[in-house]
């Protein structure tokens, strides 16, 4: 399941700094970001094979909505120090982006597309594994 961490951070009066360092649970191979999402848009809608990510919305917010397959909840990233660990059978989405928000994503695998699963889990079956693995 999906964990959130507070990232160490540093404010005074030049402003502040949340930094990535020691507190991730793998090696970082892949960094992008996603911006200018329009109000009503979701982006995800998968989850992986083996990618583990870190999610932290650097500016503004948006609502990350997951899956486990077990267990169904919602956090909303609103500070860039908040920083939300997603395991790969975690099935994801993300709405409600604020204007001007950018989510930063660090990841632990290469771009791959065979490593996505973009099925849901099914309703009534939380027990559903990926039968790939």
């Amino acid at each position: 399941m999906s964990q959130c961490i507070i990232l160490p951070s540093v404010n005074d009066s030049r402003g502040g700094v949340s930094i990535v360092e020691k507190v991730l649970p793998f090696a970082i191979k892949r960094v992008y970001y996603i911006y200018d999402v329009p109000p009503e848009s979701v982006r995800g809608g998968h989850r992986h094979k083996k990618n583990v990510q870190a999610l932290i919305c650097v500016s503004g917010s948006c609502r990350i909505n997951i899956d486990s397959g077990s267990e169904k909840s919602s956090v909303v990233l609103d500070s860039p120090a908040k920083c939300l660990i997603l395991h790969p059978r975690d099935w994801h989405t993300m709405d409600s982006f604020s204007p001007g928000a950018v989510l930063l994503v660090l990841a632990s695998e290469y771009y791959d597309a065979s490593d996505y699963i973009d099925e849901p889990y099914e309703s009534g079956n939380p027990s559903q594994e990926d039968s790939s693995k």
